[in-house]
């Protein structure tokens, strides 16, 4: 299955992501990558990244790891973030990245999907910079339902 316009639609689909510079890089079934470039505008007073700044890039990168998962059945969704939890393990230099892996089997989702009609779920993600240290660990929890 080729994800390449899922990918590219998501970059569209969000403007604050688009504000803040965020690339989606990867969307596959339970894994998706954002990236946040490094920009002055976007520092906090210490010079580094914001914490706002990983929370969004993270939150994307959850958001990218389940679509794929649901791809089929996205335009009679909604997804929202329902709760998310950011530890901040280091100040971030540099350009950011997050990834985000799915903990749950995608089939157990969708069959739960089918018969509850929503799941709710958790995805972790690990944002690293620029020298490739990891600077936070976040787990965003989410919910997906049939639209009614």
């Amino acid at each position: 299955m080729d994800l390449e316009p899922l990918r590219a639609g998501m970059e569209q689909a969000v403007p604050f992501n688009g504000h803040l510079g965020l690339e989606i890089v990867e969307v596959a079934v339970g894994r998706g990558v954002a990236r946040l470039p490094d920009n002055e505008a976007l520092r906090n007073h210490t010079g580094s990244q914001h914490a706002s700044a990983l929370f969004a890039v993270g939150q994307a990168a959850s958001g990218a790891s389940l679509a794929a998962v649901f791809v089929e059945q996205l335009p009679r969704l909604e997804l929202a973030p329902e709760a998310a939890e950011i530890t901040y393990k280091k100040i971030p230099r540099g350009p950011l990245t997050a990834t985000a892996v799915l903990g749950a089997s995608p089939g157990e989702l969708l069959d739960e999907l089918g018969r509850e009609g929503q799941v709710t779920f958790g995805i972790d993600v690990a944002i690293v910079d620029g020298a490739g240290d990891v600077v936070a660990d976040m787990t965003v929890r989410w919910n997906v339902r049939k639209e009614s």
